[in-house]
């Protein structure tokens, strides 16, 4: 491909994704496809000869897009926004014709600039201690194994990156309502799942700092070494927040490394509505939140913070004579703050994505955000065929339906909710997802997408409404 095809070719993908934006609410949310429909529509070979931009095109508008589950429609209300902006897409474009490896300062002297700029943007903005140190991460889950194994080393002295493992019985806390991504840590660090203690939460899905405390002095007695604690500002399932001070005075009496997961709601921090849990969260080493998920800034942009930098460092840091410079002790080589090597150019989204929206835009779309969350849930507890099964603490409603006319166990609302959900998500009007709170099947009605508004989020109760019959 030439420059002036790449130049007009280039055009025709604008416009597409500009029509796409307009057009989006046409298309179901979730992907309508079944299994292997779209391998099967792709030949077995991939082509001997070259084939026109045209061609490949046209596949993808009938065969790819088909198996698109639409995460920046306005009614994706699953899992957690993913959402996008034009800033961070325009961003986007410039990245990938870059192309940049920003691997240390000189590959790259911006991108390794920038990135401790916009860093240091976001510590401002969310008024975190001074003392922690910026760096962006893929996701989160990276970020918390970087997390766990930083204080795993730091816990001995960094004895098991120089001569690995010899009898150390390493043992990490979190609740047992936190990410899935935390045993998958401890299992990648070597510490052992079995060795991953899920504290009990109270009735708001709260870690019980009491049983935390309990269950360190036990190991502590049995022999075992403890060397992380991770808490929650907003958990996967309901967004419960864990008592972070409470939890980082723990930590610092029985001097354990203390990691926040905050991959969600942390955004909500540049809210000063909010800002009375820094108090915790400033009580922490190391913090992460993902502005990939509600701070409209594309995937992926994992925002990780750490105070002793020394013992990140430490833990990764591996310089081989061709990857020397002059400038290592100048300047900030981010290939050295975590697992990869090869890193992408992710400031320069969101710088774009910050400078767009400013504070106060950004401020006031979360606000938008909240506002509608508190006002389904406002809808569902007017219908007493419906409950509310979490504290609504920022954007996400956990909830289920529960007939008043019938005396049903739990087992058969499981079966009826996740009927209903199936349902919801098979009309292509509207995707939600779902958790088990207390054994109970719950529906989750996650609102954070860049353009929802409040339509799509009452006319999806609606549907839910006609679903189980008005």
């Amino acid at each position: 491909m030439e420059i002036e095809d790449f130049e007009r070719y280039s055009e025709i993908i604008t416009n597409w994704i500009a029509n796409h934006y307009r057009e989006i609410r046409n298309f179901p949310v979730l992907s309508q496809v079944k299994p292997r429909e779209i391998f099967d529509s792709l030949p077995t070979n991939p082509p001997e000869e070259p084939e026109p931009f045209e061609k490949i095109f046209e596949d993808f508008q009938n065969i790819i897009f088909k198996g698109v589950t639409h995460w920046q429609h306005p009614r994706f209300f699953a899992y957690f926004p993913a959402n996008t902006s034009f800033p961070s897409i325009l961003a986007e474009f410039l990245t990938s014709a870059l192309g940049i490896q920003a691997m240390m300062w000189i590959t790259s002297p911006s991108a390794a600039e920038l990135e401790e700029k916009v860093m240091d943007w976001l510590k401002k903005m969310m008024h975190l201690s001074e003392n922690f140190h910026g760096v962006i991460q893929d996701t989160a889950s990276t970020s918390t194994l970087v997390a766990i194994l930083t204080a795993r080393e730091k816990a001995t002295d960094f004895e098991i990156n120089k001569n690995g493992f010899s009898n150390q019985k390493f043992t990490v806390y979190c609740s047992e309502e936190a990410h899935s991504s935390i045993e998958k840590a401890v299992k990648i660090a070597g510490i052992g799942s079995n060795n991953l203690r899920k504290i009990p939460v109270d009735e708001n899905f709260s870690m019980k700092t009491d049983l935390l405390e309990q269950a360190i002095k036990e190991d502590v007695q049995n022999g075992f070494k403890p060397i992380c604690i991770v808490g929650a500002f907003g958990t996967t399932g309901s967004t419960a927040v864990d008592p972070l001070e409470q939890i980082g005075e723990i930590a610092n009496r029985y001097g354990i490394w203390y990691h926040i997961d905050g991959a969600m709601v942390g955004s909500a921090l540049i809210l000063p509505e909010f800002q009375h849990y820094l108090k915790g969260i400033n009580t922490a080493d190391s913090f992460v939140f993902n502005p990939h998920k509600w701070l409209f800034t594309n995937f992926d942009c994992s925002a990780f913070f750490v105070k002793d930098k020394r013992a990140l460092l430490e833990t990764f840091q591996l310089t081989p004579s061709y990857l020397a410079t002059d400038f290592d002790q100048q300047v900030n080589n981010y290939r050295d703050w975590g697992i990869q090597l090869g890193r992408r150019f992710r400031a320069l989204k969101l710088w774009f994505v910050l400078r767009s929206f400013g504070i106060k835009g950004l401020q006031d779309k979360l606000r938008y955000h909240i506002s509608l969350a508190k006002q389904l849930e406002k809808e569902i507890r007017s219908d007493c065929r419906f409950e509310i099964l979490a504290p609504v603490n920022f954007n996400t409603i956990c909830f289920r339906y529960k007939p008043t006319d019938a005396n049903l166990t739990d087992s058969e609302l499981n079966e009826i909710n996740k009927n209903l959900l199936d349902k919801i998500n098979a009309s292509g009007f509207a995707f939600l997802s779902h958790t088990t709170l207390k054994n109970k099947f719950t529906l989750r009605f996650s609102i954070g997408q860049t353009n929802t508004t409040s339509e799509d989020v009452l006319n999806t109760w609606k549907l839910i409404q006609n679903l189980v019959g008005r």
